[in-house]
């Protein structure tokens, strides 16, 4: 699918011809991938693991530099696997599975309004998956009465097209 490597939004590739046991297709897909720089400072973290076991000799540092590097690209690895997907009938943002028909106003938040949602205007009862790095962000009215979540709010690199996917797979 395009834009899983590098966090833009793409379209699914779906085809009349497909079977009936073929998923929908998507209208939106994003990866929140980490940025560049996390890698150099997960490699930095590996040099400086080389240089706390150094004085037990230069096998022990390679040792360490590997381990170190290993267990910090893990980590940044995890901080960026977070993917947003919009199908016929569902938001999927990580391991939340949201019907469309369940979810109301969909509201673009640019730098400074995202950021004040992400802090002092947040309400600790909504889902929130926010990535710092990220500096756009979607906040999604949440209409089910049934469900006290009063909103989703979603870090996203395309703000404005995660909203125009959301709208095209609500419309019948």
């Amino acid at each position: 699918m395009t834009g899983a490597h590098d966090g833009d939004a793409g379209q699914g590739l779906g085809t009349a011809g497909d079977s009936a046991a073929a998923p929908a297709p998507l209208g939106y897909d994003e990866r929140l991938t980490a940025p560049r720089t996390w890698w150099l400072i997960a490699v930095a973290a590996g040099f400086a693991m080389a240089l706390i076991v150094l004085p037990y000799g230069g096998l022990a540092a390679l040792g360490g530099f590997a381990v170190g590097t290993f267990i910090a690209c893990m980590w940044v690895s995890a901080q960026g696997s977070s993917r947003i997907r919009v199908t016929s009938g569902l938001l999927v943002a990580d391991d939340a599975r949201i019907p469309l028909g369940a979810l109301g106003r969909v509201h673009v938040l640019e730098a400074e309004e995202a950021r004040a949602w992400r802090t002092y205007k947040a309400d600790m009862r909504a889902h929130m998956l926010m990535r710092s790095y990220i500096t756009g962000a979607v906040r999604i009215e949440n209409t089910d009465p049934a469900d006290p979540t009063p909103y989703v709010y979603l870090s996203t690199r395309t703000p404005q097209a995660l909203a125009d996917a959301l709208e095209v797979a609500r419309t019948p």
